[in-house]
């Protein structure tokens, strides 16, 4: 158990871009870089991955996943869409993303929508689901461990391991299902 709670203590699950921490100003591409290798580091896997780089950002407006931006500056509706492109590129493709986001950005520029509220919904969201998944790991890691000195052995790895990607995948698949479902929404309007 104490392995657990240490690989959950290396990361900072419940990190998240906060309204208060996106600057009211427009950002060249390499602040906002900046801003996200700072807010996201302890969320990397290794020291060599990338949280964020021009290379991806180029990508996701050439894929159109925000709206253009003007002056090569990013504002905070921009950076908004980047930290939620962030979260859900470790899940969806890239495809997908754009056609989730698509709405909001057509909404931000009908200047239909709270982005901040919305936003902030989501940020309340993601703080509940990191406590819920901190419960839930805890227990399949008990159901998973015979052992009594609560460590794992190999095997009680490999069976936590393949049920955590197991539960991966079926959110992975409802997730997928709900972004079919706003294409077909789309298509019979």
């Amino acid at each position: 158990m104490e392995k657990i709670k240490q690989i959950i203590s290396q990361f900072d699950l419940d990190t998240n871009l906060t309204l208060e921490e996106i600057p009211t100003i427009d950002l060249y591409m390499d602040q906002v870089i900046q801003l996200f290798e700072n807010k996201f580091s302890e969320s990397k896997r290794n020291e060599n991955e990338k949280v964020l780089t021009k290379t991806m950002i180029n990508n996701y407006a050439k894929g159109k996943l925000f709206f253009p931006i003007k002056n090569k500056r990013y504002s905070k509706e921009h950076l908004i869409l980047i930290s939620l492109i962030y979260q859900l590129k470790g899940t969806l493709s890239i495809s997908d993303i754009k056609l989730t986001l698509d709405g909001i950005n057509k909404m931000i520029m009908d200047e239909s929508i709270d982005l901040d509220s919305f936003y902030d919904s989501y940020l309340n969201l993601t703080k509940r689901n990191v406590e819920g998944f901190k419960e839930d790991i805890f227990q399949r890691a008990i159901e998973v461990m015979d052992d009594q000195e609560g460590e794992f052995s190999y095997l009680e790895q490999v069976l936590l391991i393949s049920s955590l990607v197991h539960m991966s995948s079926l959110y992975r698949k409802i997730a997928e299902k709900l972004v079919d479902q706003i294409v077909l929404e789309q298509e019979t309007k």
